[in-house]
């Protein structure tokens, strides 16, 4: 999702989607926990977020040991963002028992980044397969700036046919950032007020576990087909309104979901 520019800390204020679930989530909490003593401020997290968060790294260090949050939620063995998921809760759940505000607002922020983004459709497409396949080589191992936003083909021809794959209309990449701009746009006045876990929701994500309830949730929003859908025919009132009805009211959802399970697990 749309975190900012990642120039400077405040650059998704006003639409960044990551900073605008994050508040709510936090806004959430209160409601379910009351005072949350030793849990950071929403002002604590977003400090996380944009520039100080995982879509910083990217700007600043792309391709070396860059947060990679895309899944295929219908790949059982696709563990990398799940395997960040649970790292993230398990240091959220220490930070709040030291008590550590510093750290528990970066695990904090982290841990909602990688659910939020786990959750987006355009994080289900295989664009790792798919930079793979015009780079000639793992998205990991791009080195540089450079390397990541320029594809040396084998020939002038080939460069412009593979930059034009990725970055031209309806590419690669181009389509997933404008995906995530009509998502942003669609949600800049929505309140969200129907996001509060209950306390049998609660109960029942703390019995299932954290990583099956994203896993669930992970499979609903595939299965709504949404990027495909924006991919044929553009951002539509249709996927306005899943965005505000359906999409981002689950991912607020878990995201405090998952908050709340830490801050009761760090009291125990």
């Amino acid at each position: 999702m749309y975190s900012g520019t990642t120039l400077r800390n405040h650059s998704g204020q006003l639409i960044g989607v990551h900073q605008r679930i994050d508040s709510l989530a936090r806004r959430n909490l209160t409601k379910c926990v009351g005072d949350a003593a030793g849990f950071p401020s929403a002002r604590q997290i977003l400090h996380f977020e944009g520039k100080n968060g995982p879509d910083g790294i990217k700007r600043k260090s792309p391709g070396v040991d860059e947060p990679w949050h895309f899944i295929d939620p219908n790949d059982p063995g696709d563990r990398v963002l799940i395997n960040m998921i649970t790292e993230h809760y398990r240091n959220l759940v220490a930070a709040l028992r030291e008590p550590n505000s510093e750290r528990a607002a970066f695990e904090a922020a982290w841990l909602a980044h990688a659910i939020v983004d786990g959750l987006t459709p355009a994080h289900h497409y295989p664009l790792g397969d798919k930079i793979e396949e015009l780079w000639g080589k793992p998205q990991s191992e791009r080195s540089s700036r450079l390397e990541k936003s320029f594809i040396k083909g084998s020939s002038i021809r080939d460069s412009l046919s593979k930059n034009w794959q990725y970055w031209g209309a309806k590419g690669v990449f181009s389509t997933h950032l404008l995906f995530e701009a009509g998502v942003a746009s669609s949600i800049t006045t929505h309140r969200f007020v129907d996001t509060v876990p209950s306390e049998e929701e609660i109960a029942a994500v703390a019995a299932e576990g954290l990583e099956a309830t994203f896993l669930e949730s992970a499979q609903y929003v595939f299965d709504l087909d949404m990027y495909h859908e924006f991919w044929r025919k553009g951002w539509t009132t249709k996927l306005a309104l899943q965005t505000r009805r359906e999409l981002l009211p689950i991912i607020i959802w878990l995201v405090t979901a998952a908050w709340i399970l830490a801050y009761k697990e760090s009291q125990a």
